[in-house]
């Protein structure tokens, strides 16, 4: 199993695509990161993880399974596609591009945090995505650690 070291790398950007679906690279680097005890604060199966979880209609257990089966994320994104509710790739691309667009601005229980995180990491939260500040967040976390 090809798995990144989480205590010494961010996992994959959550805009990777796989089958079309945003966030199944970054899914799919924190499980095995935490197969083999390298997943540092990431980990498998957290909110975001579980958006795709309910998209498809699959569990994270079933998802794991799979990730411990397989030898490349080609096949891993098979699995996906194969398994859960069935999505034409049309529908993959609207939830996937949607939920690249998203803004935590838009969630009242998460609005203040988010706020405060893009003040932290310079972004602008009026502008920035829950993916910028993903993006941002692993960037600035690895680079704490190496400075």
């Amino acid at each position: 199993m090809n798995a990144r070291d989480l205590t010494k790398e961010p996992p994959r950007s959550p805009r990777v695509r796989i089958h079309g679906y945003v966030i199944l690279a970054r899914v799919i680097d924190k499980c095995r990161a935490e197969l083999v005890c390298r997943a540092g604060d990431y980990h498998f199966d957290c909110p975001l993880d579980r958006l795709l979880f309910t998209f498809k209609g699959i569990s994270s257990g079933e998802l794991r399974q799979a990730i411990v089966c397989a030898q490349t994320d080609e096949s891993i994104g098979q699995w996906v596609n194969a398994h859960g509710v069935s999505r034409s790739a049309g529908e993959i691309k609207i939830w996937s591009d949607a939920l690249e667009r998203y803004s935590l601005l838009k969630n009242p229980a998460k609005r203040e945090f988010f706020m405060e995180e893009c003040r932290r990491l310079g972004l602008d939260a009026q502008t920035a995505t829950m993916f910028d500040w993903l993006e941002a967040d692993d960037l600035a976390d690895f680079q704490i650690l190496y400075a």
